[in-house]
């Protein structure tokens, strides 16, 4: 099929799929540019539902980035839930961008945006839906180009095979970069051919020199005889042997017309970056590792650019978003100016609360009428855990926060946990209980029966790039007793206890922490039916079992086992900015 797709066919779609305000387009501030008006088409894909997608600010920035540019557009494809896919797949009709409502196929390049291992069965879903190869070998000089960027490719080689290069760090400089080098090349290039792969191939040699650039193919894994990795050597001139990630600074002005679903979204509300990384140095935190260093926005800046997004947009909510905004220097002048600016018609929002007094004067700022709770992150349940993964607070923080909370009218604290933390016991999972019930019992002497306590407690996953990296996941037997010691402990009015699914934490570490092999895994895994692989109801642990028997890959090498000091890592070649030798 070429050109859009025609609108007797959408409507054939959309009359036999639930929610098909996913798949319109249309949105207010999309942006639909001439099809032939311009020297680059690029297609931004997010591997999980319209909901999610929408609600991913680094999707709408690069959007906007380049949709500023006259010679280029963006369009945006998210992934269609099983039933539209089920659909399109009977009725022959490939996957297609909201705007223009064109193939994928037609687009110059596909980005996706990875910041989840476990989207990426659905990544695969999503390139077969389009009618694309999977694997970049497969590929040719007709076909557009596939990319990745996002926290998932920091460890990019599980998902070598599938991409023919990828984007490390952030995206708002180097992607214009790349987009505008392959415009030369496709302006320069001879008409393509079906089989011929010569210029892709003088193109990906040209990208590697991109700082934040990493093209698979010109690589080759090592492997010891007995099957641990060796090394990742180039294989070609042009590729660099350490691949530095990208880091913009300053932050480039937020987009000043986010997109206004047609539906509700997860996060339905404007949203403005104030802060990028964070300085906090949590043992066990990917995301504080390699978003160093912390760049911040002026105050006059975001409530300037609040106030263009609200406009733009006639939301009544704002999020001030950043992986800790409770340390952005001067939030409490900047929520006072953003209440001055809105007079009480837009709501504020904060994301994250740092564990301190502090953090309830703020919220008490910004949610002066409605007291829905407050979200907080102890990690653990004992000081010596916490110490032992450097997350600065102490139970007296804790209980300081409690009363200061329920003690003005809060009536809900939600308290989030780890368990499988490198050094646990089983009496640091008990600690986990102590501090609940203290918390409840805060609650109840302020907030009598109306005060509740939720403890959301997720299993440890230990991720490339940091201090914990070398550590193992958990076993199966010590995670399901020590959340007997939680069910058990936590039982009674007023408490609720949320975890999850082990088997989801395995898989999602086999693909954090594997090297190429895992390829096959992958897709042979989404072959047998995985996708949508982080929704309870699609998660399939059944699948990636058979994958890896079938694939002959131990997943207990990358999964459960730990790492010496000294031994190669399958992504010791990204460079983060942050020494191994730090992080050891």
């Amino acid at each position: 099929m070429t050109g859009p797709i025609s609108e007797s066919a959408l409507d054939r779609l959309l009359a036999v799929v639930e929610k098909p305000g996913r798949y319109t387009g249309d949105e207010w501030n999309s942006v639909a540019k001439g099809w032939d008006d311009v020297g680059l088409r690029l297609a931004l894909a997010f591997p999980d539902v319209y909901e999610i997608g929408m609600s991913n600010l680094g999707m709408a920035v690069l959007y906007d980035i380049v949709n500023r540019r006259p010679d280029m557009l963006a369009e945006r494809a998210y992934a269609p839930w099983p039933d539209m896919a089920a659909a399109m797949r009977a009725q022959g009709v490939p996957l297609f961008a909201l705007e223009s409502r064109r193939p994928l196929a037609e687009f110059d390049i596909i980005g996706f945006s990875l910041g989840y291992e476990l989207n990426f069965t659905t990544a695969l879903e999503m390139l077969d839906l389009a009618g694309l190869p999977l694997s970049s070998a497969d590929r040719d000089d007709t076909t557009p180009l596939v990319i990745a960027g996002g926290s998932a490719c920091f460890n990019p080689e599980p998902i070598a095979d599938f991409f023919d290069l990828l984007v490390l760090g952030d995206g708002e400089e180097v992607l214009p970069e790349l987009a505008a080098l392959y415009a030369d090349f496709l302006e320069a290039r001879e008409a393509p051919e079906p089989g011929r792969r010569e210029h892709r191939q003088s193109f990906l040699k040209k990208a590697a020199g991109i700082p934040g650039v990493y093209v698979p193919e010109l690589y080759r894994a090592q492997y010891h005889a007995d099957g641990r990795f060796e090394t990742l050597e180039p294989i070609s001139p042009e590729a660099p042997p350490r691949v530095r990630a990208r880091v913009v600074r300053p932050l480039p002005p937020p987009p000043e017309r986010p997109i206004v679903p047609y539906m509700e979204t997860v996060h339905d509300r404007a949203v403005i970056e104030v802060r990028r990384g964070c300085g906090q140095g949590c043992r066990f935190c990917q995301a504080g590792m390699i978003y160093r260093p912390v760049r911040e926005r002026p105050v006059g800046e975001v409530v300037e650019a609040a106030a263009v997004a609200i406009a733009n947009t006639g939301y009544d909510e704002l999020g001030l978003l950043s992986l800790s905004t409770c340390d952005y220097r001067g939030i409490e002048e900047l929520i006072e100016k953003l209440l001055e600016r809105f007079a009480g018609e837009v709501a504020i929002s904060l994301p994250s609360l740092r564990l301190d007094s502090f953090s309830v004067h703020l919220a008490d700022m910004v949610q002066s009428r409605r007291r829905s709770g407050l979200t907080f992150a102890p990690e653990a349940g004992t000081q010596r855990l916490r110490d032992a993964i450097n997350k600065k607070v102490t139970e007296e923080d804790l209980v300081q926060v409690a009363e200061a909370a329920f003690s003005r009218s809060w009536q809900r604290l939600k308290l989030y946990f780890m368990v499988g933390l490198p050094t646990e016991t089983d009496e640091d999972v008990e600690g986990i209980v102590h501090l609940a019930r203290r918390v409840l019992d805060i609650g109840r002497r302020h907030q009598g029966r109306r005060a509740r306590v939720s403890v959301s407690v997720s299993t440890f996953v230990p991720k490339p790039h940091t201090p914990f990296q070398w550590s193992p996941l958990a076993s199966d037997e010590d995670l399901r007793r020590r959340q007997d010691i939680l069910r058990q402990g936590l039982r009674g009015s007023g408490l609720e206890l949320s975890w999850n699914d082990p088997a989801m934490t395995y898989v999602e570490a086999l693909l954090a922490r594997g090297d190429r092999r895992l390829g096959a895994v992958i897709r042979r895994a989404w072959e047998l039916g995985a996708r949508f692989d982080p929704w309870d109801e699609h998660f399939r642990p059944d699948l990636w079992r058979r994958a890896l028997d079938e694939t002959g890959v131990d997943g207990d090498r990358f999964a459960r086992a730990g790492y010496d000091l000294e031994q190669p890592l399958p992504w010791d070649f990204v460079d983060t900015g942050v020494r191994r030798s730090f992080l050891a």
